[in-house]
């Protein structure tokens, strides 16, 4: 048992990971440091963003490429990025096509791609495995993938064992690493996300230093593709934890409780959770949570359903039953086909509830 929780990096990370993360650090080899290059393919809100911090952290011996289907977007973050001055800070290049971009990755030390759906992960990884350098072309001796999107662990298998494959046909060190994270676009943009890693112990404790210049925390699941397993269930519970909060807030307010009253009992109380803690669902109970802005910004009720879909989808596949999978499913469907909840936050569903038959909506002054 100890072993086991050993392997699950839940603890703050230590004084000389932290320095790894800051300072250069030679992947998988003890030969001199040479110039490392690095490619970020994905260039999302998220992406944007821990690109961005990325390179601000690395030292300016190395280089960054970027790509993005939106080329302005990449030309931006370099733009963005070339006006850093001092020892911190990579060189920072654009490639100008998806082909481009895997060709370059071929020669990188480490590729981090954060793209939204499995069939672009696909896509993506058969670009840079299959782009081969010609012959005379220098090949590093070891190149790592990090992959950030959330996808279904099933076809981040896949890529791993193609990128084995890949690497056993070109004599070179290759390893693939499954890393969603949580944070959100703040976190992002702060630094401060948690990602959730599946990878060797030893491919794992390289993935981090390069994870750390991007969030604050970096936990080992397990093997690859656990890290999937993990952001999956958990966003599993996160979405029937939101429905639940919204329900039990609709119905403490029609009996006329005040629902910011009701919010504290519960967080006091055995139903505290975030959905009801930090990100309540009725407008005015927290101040900053996206109910009380016209539920703008947050997590999109569209990313909550994507994600519901690959944890209903990843269970099936185990034979996990989720019994409360599909209602939880519909009730997301239901609301965002509503114009009032569309692009909102997922807490929107307490907007949906609370006026889905009833032609009237409560807000943090009770029902009006």
């Amino acid at each position: 048992m100890k072993a086991a929780t050993r392997r699950i990096a839940w603890r703050k990370p230590s004084a000389t990971t932290l320095a790894a993360a800051r300072g250069p650090r030679r992947a998988f080899s003890t030969t001199p440091r040479r110039l490392d290059t690095y490619a970020f393919i994905g260039l999302g809100q998220m992406g944007y963003q821990m690109a961005r911090n990325l390179g601000a952290k690395l030292p300016s011996s190395d280089t960054l490429r970027l790509y993005d289907i939106n080329r302005s977007v990449a030309v931006k973050l370099a733009q963005e990025t070339s006006t850093v001055q001092g020892p911190l800070g990579a060189t920072t290049e654009v490639s100008s096509s998806a082909h481009e971009a895997a060709r370059e990755a071929v020669l990188q030390t480490t590729v981090i791609t954060c793209l939204p759906e499995p069939e672009h992960v696909l896509a993506t990884y058969n670009n840079i495995l299959t782009g081969a350098p010609p012959p005379s072309s220098p090949r590093p001796e070891t190149r790592l993938f990090i992959d950030c999107s959330t996808i279904d662990p099933a076809t981040s298998n896949k890529v791993a064992a193609q990128t084995a494959a890949a690497a056993a046909a070109g004599a070179w060190d290759g390893h693939f690493v499954d890393a969603p994270m949580s944070g959100g676009v703040v976190g992002a943009t702060a630094g401060t996300l948690t990602f959730m890693v599946g990878a060797s112990q030893a491919v794992f404790l390289v993935a981090e230093a390069v994870l750390l210049r991007m969030g604050a925390r970096v936990l080992h699941c397990g093997a690859q593709g656990s890290g999937l397993a993990a952001k999956l269930a958990n966003n599993y519970l996160l979405a029937v934890e939101n429905i639940a909060t919204a329900e039990a807030m609709h119905f403490g307010v029609r009996w006329g409780l005040d629902p910011q009253v009701l919010a504290r009992v519960i967080n006091v109380s055995t139903g505290r959770c975030w959905p009801s803690e930090v990100n309540n669902p009725v407008p005015g109970v927290v101040a900053g949570a996206p109910a009380s802005r016209d539920y703008k910004g947050g997590f999109g009720i569209g990313l909550m359903r994507k994600d519901l879909r690959l944890a209903m989808r990843a269970a099936d596949e185990k034979g996990a039953r989720l019994p409360l999978a599909a209602e939880t499913s519909g009730v997301y469907e239901a609301a965002e086909a509503d114009d009032r909840c569309k692009g909102r936050d997922f807490s929107v569903v307490y907007r949906w509830l609370s006026d889905e038959g009833a032609g009237k909506e409560e807000s943090g002054s009770g029902e009006k």
